[in-house]
This record gives C-alpha cells, sequence and structure tokens, in this order.
C-alpha cells in the first residue's frame, strides 16, 4: 500500500471530527482517542437490515459517529486508513462492521488494540489491520507497505487462513484432506483449568481421528467441535451467501445440531415502534427474515420464531432453556452467546465467515484464551444481583482497561466460582456469563454448581447421574491468569452510565437523575427471575408521572410461566406495555426506543450511544432498580421504597 488517500482519526472532540470531514488531515499527536469505538458506531441496527455488501453498507460506515457524521460522508472524504484506540471493535459479533470499513474505501485499521470478534472477522474478511502505530509513521512518510506481511504478526492458523485465501478456502481444503491441524496434536498432559479442559475435549485432530487432545495452551489456535450452531435474521443471509459462493448446495454438517432464531425483528412492527422506526427499518427487515426461512428450509435447519414449528424467544435464553449442556462448545453470530456459559459450557459469538466455515465443517476456530477465576463468596442482600455484580466486575480497571493483555491475539474467559454463586438460579446467573462479552471479554463459563444440576433436572429432566457425568470441573494444580475474590457484602448495588457497559457507577451516586423510559427485557433483564424481582417492587404501586416502561419476556416458556405466576398482571395493572418475546428493544426494533429529551433506564447488556435506535442516555440498571426508577421517575434504591 502506497498511501495515495487520507488518515481518519476517531478522536474524542468533535470538532477534530468535523475538520477531518471538511478535509483537513491531523496526526495521531492532535487529540485523544476514543476508546471502545464499538460496532455499533461503526454500522447501526438499522443500517445493517439494509443488506450486507460493500456496496450498500459503505455510505452507511460511522454514521452518527459522535452525532456527527452523516450518510457517505466517511466514503466521500477519501479516506484509506482508519485509526483509533483502545478497544476497537467492541460489541456486537457483526461482521458487516467489517464490510462496512471496505465499503467506504478503507483499506487498513490501526488500533492499539482490537476486540476478539471484530478482530477475528477482519481476519476471515481478508481487512488488514495491525496495533503497530508504526506502520502508519511508514506510510506517511511515502513507504510502500505490503499489507500482507502485517499477518506475519498473527498467530499460525490465522496465518494459514490468510496464505489459503481466507477462512472458507481453508475450509475446502480441509474437507478434502489438504491441510492437516497446524498446532500439537499430541501435547503432553498438565492440570487444566475448566475452560481448557473443555476445549481440549473438543479439538479437531484430523479427519480420520477422534477428537480430543491431552492439553492446550492460552495462545494456541486450535479447530474444535461445536455442539451447537446458531443464527438469526441479521446474519442468517450473510451467512448462507457466503456459504453458497464457496460450496454451492453441498449439504450442512449436521444440521441438527443447528438452529435459527426469528427474534431479532418481531416486534418492530409493534403499535409503541415509533413510525420513523418501522419506515426505516421494516421492510428491510422482513426482506432478511424470508432470507433465513428460505435457508433453514433448503438445508432442514430448524427454526424459531412466532407461528414456526419451534417456539420463539430470545436466542440466547432459548439456547439455555433447550439445547447447551456441560461440556458442549456452542456458537452464535451474536455476541451474547456467552448466555450459555452457564450451563458449564464454552460459549462464544462468532461472525458469518466462521458460522459458514461451522455449518458446513462442524469445525470452530478457537484461540484458546488466558482464564481468569472470579470466585464469589458471601450473601448478596438488599437486592444486589447478578447485574450489579457483573458491572461491577467488567468496570473494574483489570477488566476495563485489559491487563490481562500482552500480545494483540490475546484472548481472555472469566471462570466463575464460590459459595456465593449457589444463592442464585441459572436464570440470575446467566447474566453474569451473558455480559462478560461487554468486558472486553471471549465468554465466561460457570464452573460445576447446585444450580446447574438443579435446572438440568427440573427443565430438561435429566438424572443427577446424567448431569454429574457431563459436568466439567478444574483439575487441581490447573493455573489461571489471575485469581480475584469477591466478597458480595462489598458490591455495592450498581449502574452503568450512558456510553459503555464498562462505565460502573455506584447507584448511589445517581439517585437525582431523571428517568423518563424504562426497559425490562433482553437476554439479561427479561428471564423469569428477572420478570419476578420487578413484579415484586411493582406490586402495588403505580408509574410515575410521565414514565413509559416496556416489558418483554425472553422467551414463550417465560412468558407463559410469569402469565400463571400473575407477574404480567401486575406490569398491566401499572400500566406497562407488555410484548410477546423478543429482543427489539435492546437494539432499537421494538418498543421502548427512547424518544427525544428522554432518559432511559434499561435491564439490557449494551449502552452505546444510539444503540436502543435513538439518541438520549441510556444507564444498565438492574431489573429491581429499573421498576424502583419506573414508580419513582429517578433512579432509584429499591429499599428506599
Amino acid at each position: 500500500m502506497n498511501l495515495q488517500g487520507r488518515v481518519l482519526h476517531l478522536f474524542d472532540d468533535v470538532e477534530l471530527l468535523r475538520e477531518q470531514i471538511a478535509g483537513q488531515n491531523l496526526t495521531g499527536e492532535d487529540g485523544t482517542y476514543v476508546y471502545g469505538v464499538n460496532t455499533d458506531a461503526i454500522i447501526s441496527g438499522q443500517a445493517c437490515t439494509l443488506g450486507y455488501t460493500p456496496e450498500v453498507l459503505g455510505p452507511h460506515f460511522l454514521v452518527n459517529f459522535l452525532d456527527e457524521v452523516r450518510v457517505a460522508a466517511i466514503q466521500s472524504g477519501g479516506f484509506e486508513v482508519v485509526v483509533g484506540g483502545e478497544a476497537y471493535g467492541s460489541g456486537s459479533s457483526r461482521e458487516v462492521a467489517v464490510v462496512a470499513h471496505q465499503g467506504a474505501g478503507i483499506r487498513l485499521v490501526i488500533a492499539r488494540s482490537f476486540q476478539r470478534i471484530f478482530q477475528e472477522n477482519m481476519v476471515y474478511a481478508g481487512m488488514p489491520f495491525t496495533t503497530d502505530l508504526g506502520v502508519l509513521e511508514r506510510l506517511e512518510a511515502g513507504e510502500d507497505v505490503d499489507l500482507a506481511r502485517l499477518a506475519d504478526a498473527l498467530p499460525p492458523f490465522f496465518k494459514a487462513v490468510a496464505s489459503d485465501g481466507g477462512l472458507l478456502a481453508y475450509g475446502t481444503k480441509l474437507l478434502s484432506g489438504e491441510v492437516t491441524p497446524c498446532y500439537r496434536t499430541d501435547p503432553s498432559p498438565r492440570p487444566l483449568n475448566v475452560v481448557e479442559k473443555l476445549i481440549a475435549s473438543k479439538v479437531w485432530r484430523g479427519n480420520a481421528l477422534h477428537d480430543g487432545v491431552a492439553a492446550v495452551e492460552p495462545g494456541e489456535q486450535v479447530l474444535a467441535r461445536a455442539a451447537f450452531r446458531g443464527l438469526h435474521e441479521y446474519t442468517a443471509g450473510m451467512v448462507m451467501t457466503l456459504y453458497r459462493e464457496e460450496w454451492g448446495d453441498a449439504s450442512v454438517a449436521s444440521p441438527e445440531l443447528a438452529a435459527a432464531f426469528e427474534d431479532h425483528f418481531v416486534l418492530i412492527d409493534h403499535p409503541e415502534v415509533p413510525a420513523a422506526v418501522k419506515s426505516e427499518r421494516l421492510a428491510p427487515a422482513m426482506r432478511l427474515t424470508e432470507e433465513m426461512v428460505a435457508a433453514c428450509e433448503a438445508n432442514g435447519i430448524r427454526l424459531h420464531g412466532p407461528g414456526r414449528a419451534y417456539a420463539a424467544g430470545v436466542c440466547h435464553r432459548i439456547v439455555v432453556e433447550q439445547y447447551a449442556q456441560p461440556g458442549d462448545i456452542v456458537v452464535l453470530t451474536d455476541s451474547h452467546t456467552p448466555t450459555a456459559g452457564v450451563l458449564n459450557a464454552f460459549a462464544f459469538g462468532i461472525g458469518s465467515t466462521a458460522m459458514a466455515f461451522a455449518l458446513r465443517t462442524g469445525l470452530v476456530p478457537v484461540t484458546v484464551p488466558k482464564v481468569v477465576r472470579v470466585e464469589v463468596f458471601g450473601i448478596a442482600e438488599g437486592y444486589v444481583s447478578p447485574k450489579d455484580l457483573i458491572l461491577h466486575i467488567i468496570g473494574d480497571p483489570y477488566f476495563r482497561e485489559e491487563h490481562w493483555r500482552k500480545s494483540p491475539a490475546d484472548t481472555c474467559v472469566i471462570e466463575f466460582g464460590g459459595a456465593g454463586l449457589e444463592q442464585w438460579t441459572v436464570d440470575e446467573l446467566s447474566v453474569l456469563t451473558n455480559m462478560t462479552v461487554e468486558g472486553g471479554l471471549m465468554t465466561g463459563v460457570v464452573e460445576p454448581c447446585p444450580p446447574i444440576a438443579t435446572f438440568l433436572q427440573q427443565e430438561r429432566g435429566m438424572t443427577a447421574e446424567a448431569v454429574a457425568a457431563l459436568m466439567v470441573h478444574a483439575d487441581a494444580g490447573a493455573s489461571y491468569e489471575r485469581v480475584i475474590r469477591i466478597d458480595l457484602a462489598e458490591v455495592p448495588l450498581t449502574v452503568a452510565t450512558p456510553g459503555d457497559s464498562r462505565n460502573r457507577s455506584p447507584l448511589s451516586s445517581h439517585r437525582e437523575v431523571a428517568i423518563h423510559n424504562v426497559v425490562i427485557a433482553s437476554c439479561t433483564g427479561g428471564s423469569l427471575a428477572d420478570l419476578r424481582a420487578a413484579a415484586k417492587v411493582l406490586s402495588g404501586r403505580t408509574l410515575a408521572a410521565g414514565v413509559r416502561l416496556t416489558v418483554t419476556p425472553s422467551s414463550t416458556s417465560v412468558a407463559e410461566r410469569a402469565r400463571d405466576e400473575g407477574l404480567m398482571a401486575i406490569f398491566e395493572s401499572v400500566g406497562a406495555v407488555v410484548t410477546a418475546p423478543g429482543c427489539g428493544s435492546c437494539i432499537g426494533n421494538g418498543p421502548g426506543v427512547p424518544r427525544e429529551g428522554e432518559t432511559t433506564a434499561s435491564t439490557t447488556n449494551r449502552n452505546f450511544a444510539r444503540r436502543m435506535g435513538a439518541p438520549g442516555p441510556v444507564f444498565l440498571v438492574s431489573p429491581a432498580i429499573a421498576a424502583a426508577s419506573a414508580v419513582s421517575g429517578v433512579l432509584r434504591d429499591p429499599r428506599d421504597l
């Protein structure tokens, strides 16, 4: 690459952004980079409904970034290089975020660090990137930089994929026996933690050999057998288009171990959704849904959704209810796949190319993560919930600043353990694993504990012996990147302030913040346990004047049980908008989209700017705090009521 175009520095000063869009060239010394440039900022949820090709997405790259960038502003600005700061590519697993770069004419992405899914998507989509800021200096000095050589700094599997023409071409060679593992398949045994043991048992050793090796090491890249693969409307069209381009009508490997979910778009046409949102999103969203339905019919993949053969609900909740088991590797084209880690499984989000590869081969690439063990002890009193705990954890500087990271390809997982977990249900504990991704982590895994056994026996009808046989325990002497012990008595009621889920702050510092819009929904706020916690606070009370409340159960099963327990009657009695199952509010596709001038309190897991479909500050809170805020009109400690 010989730099012919311009360099766009993603500084946190809107004036500097305006200057660059107007034609002025800046240097890295002119400002401070935005922390955690996220995929919602790179390409909005609304733009994602339009399609998944560079031509469609290019004009929408960075639209509304810092509330300044307009359609086609970057594409028409002659920019070739984008430079960001720490945690670039935070958030969703949407591979279209990489495609949007390409469509806007960006040839190279430089940042101090990248988030795991986004980095993998760049590798698999052929987008050159580096954390070496010296590359920018070389380009600006007029040097012709060989972008292909940037892959030399990557781990062996990434390099193999790059040299073979991409992940899908690599998959074709794998299926034909032309490639063999680029990692050791006969390592010496050693004590393993839960995550290492789970991955090691599923490592692909070759087409004619059984899976599994004695050990894996952090930083090693392997291919592992997936027990379950899932996709939804936002991603299915792109996944199957990539699949057909490489393999035509070749059959999906083990379609019975895959499912698709109609959950992201099912609430767009709800009467409470603003007309502007419907006009922008409804028609293209239905086209993407039609692509998914057709792909499922053609490939024998089961389909969950309203009126479909399988029950409707948020994909992550259904995977926990019906599919994931201890010891499984679970992947979906969604960043909140770690929800299923609550069942002692290794569950993580992947992009569209990786899912196409997984559907054809049954395998998924895994960078073996570093593992931080978080031991929880003590009693959660005074409404302290797993939501408070996980906001407390991911907002800690150790995770927020990624102190565990030593190299660009490093990944990290939390292994949750300790007697403190036993006071919560699987519903409640799933919030911990779900939101690890918000802390820049690959996933979270819960060690074997009584709540998992109780859930599998009561909800799946499994015997105690069957559950015990599946559970994956750490070996004595297993090593960890770090062990953190947390006394629940020292965890305050916690919120995430607007902009990023890692913006932790004690609720006590925000008691006078006026709240106008309250959302109790999503894979972190719509479980039966969540609805019970909210109803307990709302019972016998009324909404504060001017406050809107939206309640969305996370699955058909949750909705039915909540109705039977009288929870829905409580929500309806206070004037809440109670919807069918779905995840629309979280991404601006359903009731609860902020109106002009509103501040929102939400039980969802992500509060990026405009994430919920419109401008306006969003505080992330627990269901109990959300309910207390709804009846108070300000962020409120439930104990005050």
